[in-house]
């Protein structure tokens, strides 16, 4: 399983942003998607994930201003983020996740500044 994220960049404070990642290869049918992510000197944290029951999980940092969604069809897991603040800088991995499995995606930089 591949996963290609996109969508990071630079982003002023109070903007949005919305990465999306396309997992390819043989996908599990069941699984859980969702985004994680690592700023410096800090440890890799669950952005938000979306279950195959489509039930979803937020940071508590995130909530509020963020949705997360899958399409089963194409594969892919999007993120939308508003009202960014220089504290989520960080660098962002999507996910694919079963019950015996895991899957990331290579990562991408979002930089929250003026």
């Amino acid at each position: 399983v591949q996963l290609q994220a996109s969508g990071g960049g630079l982003v002023q404070p109070g903007g949005s942003l919305r990465l999306s990642c396309t997992a390819s290869g043989r996908v599990p049918r069941i699984n859980t998607k969702g985004w994680y992510r690592q700023a410096p000197g800090k440890q890799r944290e669950l952005v938000a994930r979306i279950h195959a029951t489509y039930k979803e999980d937020y940071a508590e940092s995130v909530k509020g201003r963020s949705t997360i969604s899958r399409d089963d069809a194409a594969n892919t897991v999007t993120l939308q983020l508003n009202s960014l603040t220089p504290e989520d800088t960080a660098v962002y991995y999507c996910y694919v996740g079963t019950l015996s499995n895991e899957y990331w995606g290579q990562g991408t930089q979002v930089t929250v500044s003026s």
